[in-house]
Formats: C-alpha cells, structure tokens, sequence
C-alpha cells in the first residue's frame, strides 16, 4: 500500500508453529509511538534468519509472528517526534527496529550494542506485511543511485559485513580473506574490492572459483584442503567468516599475519576450539560482531551507491513467501531471495 491512510491492522504472512507454511495473518498494531515511521513495505529480503526463526532453530520463537527484516518501503505516517525523515521517503529497516536512544552505547552511536535493543522480528512483527514501523533512527534512507528493488538485503547481509570494514580500520592496503562465498560472503567480496583490498575467497565448493572471482575476488582457495591453506599461511591481514560452518579454525588463524583478525558475522555451529598459544606469538585476535549501527549502515550505503554495489538476488512475489523460503532452504539461492510486495 502506498497512500497515507490510518490502517488499524496489519497484513501478512506469519509463522504459526515451527517449520510450518506461513500464512496470512492480521494483528492491531496499537497507536503510533511519537517516535516511530510507519512504513508501507515495497520489497522485504528474505534472509536465513528468518527461516531460522520460522523453524524455532534458536529456541527463542513466539508464534504467530511476521517474519522480515530486510525492507524497502515509502513512509506513510510520523510520530510527532520523528526527526530527519519526511513523508513518501523511501527507507529501509533491518535487522534492528529500535533501541533507547539514552544509554552509553546508544549515546556513543553504537545503537546496535544497546542492551535493549529491538529485532524487528523477535517479539515483533516484521516486513512480510503490508505495513512495518520502526523507531525513526532506525528507517535509514536509501540513496537515489540504489535500485530499491534489490536494496533490502543491504539492511542485514550488507550492514553485517561492512560494520567489521569501519569498526576495525580495514586498509586499500590490506590483504583481507573471505570465508564462505553466499548471502553475506559474495557482499563482502563486492565491497572489499572497491575498498582496494587484495581479496582471497575460501569456499568449500571449488565450482564457485570463476562466480568468486567475478564478484571481486583475487584469488580463490579451498576451505578444507589443508594444502592449499598451508601454502597462504601467515599472508593475510584479516579474515572474515561469514560461513555457517565448522571449519579447521588453528588452520585459519595460521593463515594470518602478525596482529592479524579472525573476525566471525556467520554463526558457525559449534564452539571454535583454539589453544590461547596460536594467538599469544603474534599477537592475533579472534572477534565477532552484530549487523552495523544506524550510522554505519547509512555509510554503507553511500559506499554502495558510489560504486553501484547491490546483492545478487532472485525475485518472487509475496503471495508465492512460502515457495521462496522453501527456495532458500534448498540452498540454491544466488545469491538473495527478495519479495515484492505488489504481486
């Protein structure tokens, strides 16, 4: 929906047990807080988060609730107190919906750190729906070079992989590493190669050598030949893992130079064991991190509609959600699954 009328309820497609089809739903979603946009969704992502918590995977589910937080839509209504934003603005949400705008990491800018923070879709409904509101700090304008239609995965997969770029101070000069070549992994590839970076892909599927290379990668290496990762020991700056994988993990920090990073934003599925003497010598550091605060996902974004980086996507229809999340759980998605809102 595109007009600025007062809907007293909300429509979409919510999961309603664990693993089941998700079907349409309508809840009341009380007043509008002073602070909040209420956006009328054009395109939302879909995004192995979703699917996860569709199917109960982190134990944390309450159903029914509305999937979708990677959306693009235009703005039909403001709180009194929102700031910043006008009505018919085309904005995104991620992963993120608010936070409290008052504690030292909220304060500092690190809205994503606040402790209260809120996911658009735990305990909440999200964008595969006709409406989503957020708080206004986190509905981010998208820039007019970007195509909207393939934007929304920015909001998650792309803030997730950039936030580690700026948190960390990654350098043109560095030599940055690339663990798992997916939903995240193939954005990461596009941005470390217009941020002048020497970029090596690791994936365990060799078939993605040449869709590596095109996405922006210099060199490719296979993630479980012990081999091949001997033969780049000590040569990388930085590695991101962006894979949902167990790996060989002393393997990977060997490939790493002195004051090197193994940095994680994939959720891997079982504890990384790793001795503290393969990172005392030279000095190496393991680390995580969450998708990026409100002002690193707008940096992000500017980044990407300077050098025209956006996700490689399929489209559906929102009427055929359950056909594009089956799509995903095959893992045959190249490398985003996006719904429009129209059809």
């Amino acid at each position: 929906m595109s007009d600025s009328s007062e809907l007293t309820t909300f429509t979409g497609w919510a999961a309603t047990t664990a693993g089941a089809p998700l079907e349409r739903y309508s809840y009341d979603p009380g007043p509008l807080g002073n602070d909040e946009v209420e956006v009328a969704v054009e395109y939302c992502g879909v995004c192995h988060s979703d699917q996860s918590l569709i199917d109960d995977d982190w134990g944390i589910s309450r159903y029914p609730f509305i999937p979708g937080h990677e959306v693009v839509g235009r703005i039909v209504r403001m709180g009194a107190q929102v700031r910043g934003l006008e009505p018919g603005q085309r904005v995104g949400i991620g992963w993120y919906k608010g936070s409290c705008m008052h504690c030292t990491s909220c304060i500092e800018g690190s809205h994503n750190l606040c402790s209260t923070v809120q996911p658009t879709i735990i305990g909440s409904n999200g964008g595969f729906a006709d409406r989503v509101r957020s708080h206004w700090a986190w509905a981010l304008p998208i820039p007019a070079g970007l195509d909207p239609a393939m934007a929304g995965p920015l909001f998650c997969a792309g803030s997730t992989v950039f936030n580690p770029l700026v948190e960390f101070g990654i350098k043109p000069t560095d030599r940055v590493g690339v663990v798992g070549i997916g939903g995240l992994g193939h954005l990461a590839l596009r941005f470390l190669n217009a941020w002048g970076c020497e970029v090596t892909a690791f994936t365990s599927s060799l078939s993605k050598q040449e869709e590596a290379r095109r996405l922006g990668a210099h060199k490719v290496v296979a993630s479980t030949d012990s081999d091949a990762l001997n033969a780049i020991a000590g040569t990388l700056d930085f590695l991101l893992v962006t894979a949902n994988a167990n790996l060989d993990w002393t393997a990977m920090l060997a490939t790493l130079r002195g004051k090197g990073r193994l940095h994680f934003v994939g959720v891997v599925p079982d504890a990384i064991p790793v001795h503290v003497f393969n990172l005392i010598p030279q000095q190496k550091t393991m680390s995580a991190s969450p998708v990026g605060s409100p002002a690193n996902t707008a940096a992000m974004l500017e980044f990407c509609a300077r050098h025209q980086i956006l996700p490689q996507v399929e489209m559906f229809p929102m009427s055929r959600i359950n056909d594009a999340i089956d799509h995903l759980r095959s893992g045959k998605a190249r490398y985003r699954v996006v719904l429009d809102a129209s059809k």
